[in-house]
């Protein structure tokens, strides 16, 4: 006797349907840094990558086609141009992966929670493993490369303390000195620093090969505010006498053809503010110096603005695919 089908919860759907076009733009890109990567350590992690990936996405399709559900267009073949030159060098290829399993280790956890099918729980819990292993290899190739700067050094703690006065609290201070910063502070800091780091040079390319002219200005803007976000953070870590640790490594080429269709690139730019607003969400939750969240929150905004933007943008062009919706009940009654 075989078990009655449970069909997919909207949840299920939903996140299945988010994670798909993910995949589908992160193999796009992949496909074009393959071509173009020279750095063999790179290609095989590249390459090692790109094949569990598209294995993910073809499980993901057949979810889709078992349930009857509609398979997204997403991102194909079409979205790539392989005979465009290297817009990336190839230590950037890996700060991009490296970024995107940043975006992908979180999203893969919260789906998982969100699910309720052993299936579609095992998947996410595949992916995150997937995932938390493509961090670290990007990670430890970076490092060897001497390449990733890590977070601010500190000297370690030989005794537990307890905040005993209301000015452990107190970052708007108009005579004496604040506290510096302590360790959970910096890390949220530092990780909004290297996330815009990477921002910036993925909008300089962008802006240097897309077609349409409201794109550019709008690639433009991005790495316009992504500078803005460094430096504002920088201040705050300089203000506490903590360098910005820096990089001049992932540079962009001279090229101006693009890789990329322009549907793909504003998805991608899309992906990344949404992981930008998140990390200022938990980054203000953690702080507890009281300007910091008014600093935070100041960036979410501005964030939060060019997002907007952004998705008003891909509907103008027609790129904006629509998630599966849920019943109109009031449109189902008036027949």
């Amino acid at each position: 006797m075989t078990k009655e089908h449970v069909p997919l919860a909207s949840s299920e759907l939903a996140t299945l349907w988010v994670i798909y076009q993910k995949k589908t733009m992160l193999v796009r890109v992949i496909d074009h840094f393959l071509i173009t990567n020279k750095d063999s350590e790179a290609l095989e992690i590249l390459r090692n990558f790109h094949e569990k990936e598209q294995d993910l996405v073809n499980e993901i399709k057949g979810i889709f086609k078992r349930e009857g559900v509609a398979v997204p267009v997403a991102f194909t073949e079409n979205d790539v141009n392989l005979n465009a030159p290297q817009l990336y060098d190839d230590i950037f290829d890996i700060m991009y992966l490296r970024m995107m399993m940043k975006i992908a280790t979180g999203l893969h956890a919260l789906h998982m929670t969100m699910s309720y099918r052993k299936d579609i729980i095992d998947l996410y819990k595949r992916c995150s493993a997937f995932s938390e292993d493509y961090y670290e290899k990007t990670t430890t190739y970076l490092l060897e490369k001497g390449v990733l700067p890590r977070s601010p050094a500190v000297t370690l703690p030989n005794h537990v303390a307890f905040a005993n006065d209301k000015d452990y609290r107190a970052g708007f201070k108009f005579s004496g000195n604040r506290r510096v910063l302590n360790t959970v502070e910096v890390s949220y800091i530092y990780q909004g620093i290297e996330s815009n780091v990477v921002g910036m040079k993925l909008m300089t390319g962008f802006a240097q090969v897309a077609q349409e002219k409201d794109v550019i200005k709008y690639f433009f803007r991005g790495k316009e505010l992504a500078k803005k976000i460094i430096s504002r953070f920088g201040e705050i870590l300089m203000d506490s006498d903590i360098n910005i640790p820096s990089t001049s490594s992932g540079r962009v080429t001279d090229s101006t053809i693009s890789p990329f269709s322009d549907k793909l690139m504003m998805y991608n730019t899309s992906l990344l503010s949404t992981f930008g607003l998140g990390s200022n969400a938990l980054g203000t939750s953690f702080s507890l110096r009281n300007d910091l969240p008014f600093k935070m929150a100041m960036s979410a905004k501005d964030i939060f603005n060019f997002a907007s933007d952004g998705g008003n943008l891909m509907i103008t062009h027609g790129w904006t695919e629509e998630p599966p919706q849920m019943e109109d009940r009031g449109k189902l009654s008036n027949k």
